[in-house]
């Protein structure tokens, strides 16, 4: 259909977007630069992290962290995932909650549900949803950004966590001038220099000094997937990864971004 059209058009003039993924693992399109830049959030699972606001669209994305399934004695710091989104527009009043079991839309105080199993395409005046079965679920809402949402399906035993989903954000372009959030403060050109390229603790994995935003940290170069084209093991990007929580890179420090409630 028409919206597919549109999606294969945006994917081949922009291949990678701002993400998160994984880990979570953001992943930031730095086209002007011909790169990426990749980070980390360590917050507690169940914290809420707020993703995109445009108050001019009235778009909001947010991301509730799972973790993983662990031991009492587990020192290292918990890798969390994304378990639960909320996507509203107020000027449509739609919500969509998604979650690696369920897909809700509340148009209003009408309410559908779907699931990971279903083959679908609604068309609604102002909004395309379209789920691809046991993979992805791409949003398109009325003149914003496009998003799509994999489905991390893990091993049923396995012992060490469970399903999460991966976002991404197409045609972000498409969003205002006062986008925010997490992933929506890059939507913004962003510049960045990187000099004195040097070993680091891993032979294949340099270090470098970044000075950004009149911050001089220290990154290092890395790997991150990007599920878009293989929802299975994903595309390998190569970026400049920011440590500590994405400090110096992001406006303030993570915690700014912690909101109390998906919508």
């Amino acid at each position: 259909g028409s919206f597919h059209a549109l999606y294969e058009d945006q994917k081949s003039s922009s291949p990678f977007l701002s993400t998160v993924d994984g880990d979570p693992h953001f992943i930031i399109d730095i086209p002007e630069q011909d790169d990426h830049l990749c980070f980390n959030i360590y917050a507690d699972p169940g914290k809420i992290l707020n993703l995109i606001r445009d108050p001019s669209t009235g778009i909001t994305v947010n991301g509730q962290l799972i973790g993983n399934k662990q031991s009492k004695n587990d020192v290292q710091p918990q890798n969390s995932y994304i378990g639960r989104l909320g996507i509203l527009n107020e000027e449509l009043n739609l919500k969509l909650e998604v979650t690696p079991e369920k897909i809700i839309l509340y148009n209003g105080t009408k309410q559908m549900t779907f699931t990971w199993l279903d083959e679908v395409t609604l068309l609604h005046p102002t909004l395309t949803l379209k789920i691809i079965q046991k993979k992805s679920l791409e949003v398109f809402m009325g003149e914003g950004a496009t998003f799509v949402i994999i489905l991390h399906q893990t091993w049923r035993r396995n012992p060490k966590h469970g399903d999460f989903l991966g976002f991404y954000a197409l045609d972000s372009h498409r969003l205002s001038e006062h986008t925010h959030g997490l992933l929506g403060q890059f939507f913004h050109p962003i510049n960045f220099t990187i000099l004195e390229v040097h070993p680091g603790s891993t032979p294949e994995k340099p270090d470098a000094t970044m000075i950004v935003k009149n911050h001089q940290l220290t990154v290092t170069r890395g790997w991150q997937k990007d599920y878009t084209e293989n929802s299975k093991h994903g595309t390998d990007v190569p970026c400049w990864f920011i440590h500590n929580n994405a400090e110096g890179l992001i406006d303030g420090t993570y915690t700014d971004y912690i909101v109390s409630s998906l919508f």
